[in-house]
């Protein structure tokens, strides 16, 4: 399939202006001005979308999704449901990463792997950390490093639970041998290598990282800590480890876009953060006595939504925060060909109206997945109708 996007106003996530796009096959040929009329003087079948009054922008890249789902911490009831792929598409994600979460003993690696699988069977782009809350940490072959080199999808280790009550209250030393595991593995596969870190609400807070970036020879880069909002105070402290190199990366809520300003503006390193949505993970609240008393389950809507709410109500940068779900993901991850809107790259697209920044197409890989705001293509097992 060709594909030529005419009259949009690119956000590689950098502001280029009105450019067209050509796409063949699951690649970005050309930006630029592209000649219309002489494209399809060749007689071949191209697609032509005029996405004038539209910005076009890279797929989101969602660095933490449980594709399996999560959750159980409030009985088998309360295990979350397997996330469908109309879902991921209708909120602009073209790339997830799959973790596991809390139970490590009745959801496996191997499903994940499946999962992560079947859904680039049905069109975008997956990846998994291999583990889950606990050290030692489930894996496939019995070990994060030979994971990490031998199996395609694992490109790092997570989600390791730290300053939680449900993490299994490993030790600085413990933390830095998994996190080094998953680093050499990232060298000899050419992969991150990254250590993918849950942080609850402990007092510890991110105390570990710090220390083993002082203690141990760990570069920065490898460490990757999530859900960094839950209270100023470790806000405070994500912002001192993304000073040192390291990746940190908000939750998707409806405060996602004063968090952003707050790290900005307390001198965070915005090269060094992302925004995930946590996608089919279950929301439990415990009280002060670590007692379940709520529970939810997340959406990855939600990513989309704040990315919009930071744009139209926050009035933050298009370009600043669209980094935030594409090129600075690619960058933790290490993820070749996504993340920027350029020649050579997959064609992860979304087209948006300008004024209200609704989704209008969505392209993974080449793949036409919604198209005038209805999906296209939906998972095998979704509803047809």
């Amino acid at each position: 399939m060709i594909t030529l996007i005419k009259n949009g106003e690119l956000y590689t996530p950098d502001y280029i202006g009105i450019q067209s796009i050509l796409i063949v096959g699951e690649k970005i040929i050309n930006i630029g001005e592209i000649n219309e009329e002489k494209l399809l003087d060749l007689g071949l079948d191209v697609q032509v979308i005029d996405a004038a009054g539209s910005v076009v922008l890279p797929g989101l890249i969602d660095p933490h999704v449980h594709l399996m789902g999560g959750g159980g911490e409030g009985g088998f009831a309360t295990r979350t449901p397997e996330i469908q792929l109309s879902e991921i598409t209708k909120s602009g994600i073209t790339t997830v990463v799959g973790c596991i979460g809390t139970d490590g003993t009745t959801r496996h690696m191997t499903s994940l792997l499946a999962k992560a699988r079947g859904l680039e069977e049905e069109g975008i782009t997956t990846y998994i950390y291999t583990g889950n809350y606990h050290v030692p940490t489930p894996t496939i072959t019995s070990s994060v490093k030979d994971d990490v080199i031998l199996i395609d999808k694992v490109i790092g280790a997570g989600e390791i639970a730290i300053s939680d009550s449900r993490s299994a209250q490993p030790s600085p030393h413990e933390i830095a041998k998994l996190t080094a595991e998953a680093r050499i593995g990232g060298l000899l596969s050419n992969k991150a290598g990254v250590t993918h870190f849950h942080v609850g609400v402990g007092q510890e807070r991110l105390s570990f990282l710090h220390r083993i970036l002082e203690d141990y020879e760990i570069p920065p880069s490898n460490i990757y800590a999530t859900h960094i909002t839950r209270s100023r105070e470790l806000l405070d402290d994500a912002i001192a480890l993304s000073n040192k190199g390291a990746f940190v990366d908000i939750t998707a809520d409806h405060e996602t876009g004063e968090w952003i300003r707050y790290f900005k503006e307390n001198g965070g390193n915005m090269e060094q953060l992302t925004i995930s949505s946590d996608g089919n993970g279950s929301l439990p609240k415990f009280n002060n006595e670590g007692q379940l008393v709520g529970y939810g389950v997340a959406s990855p809507q939600t990513l989309f939504n704040q990315v919009v709410s930071a744009i139209k109500e926050k009035r933050l940068p298009v370009s600043e925060i669209v980094s935030l779900v594409t090129r600075n993901t690619a960058s933790a991850l290490r993820l070749r060909d996504k993340g920027l809107l350029i020649e050579k790259f997959d064609a992860d697209i979304l087209i948006l109206e300008k004024e209200t920044l609704d989704i209008k197409h969505v392209f993974a890989k080449g793949g036409h997945m919604i198209k005038d705001k209805n999906v296209i293509v939906k998972g095998t097992f979704e509803d047809r109708n």
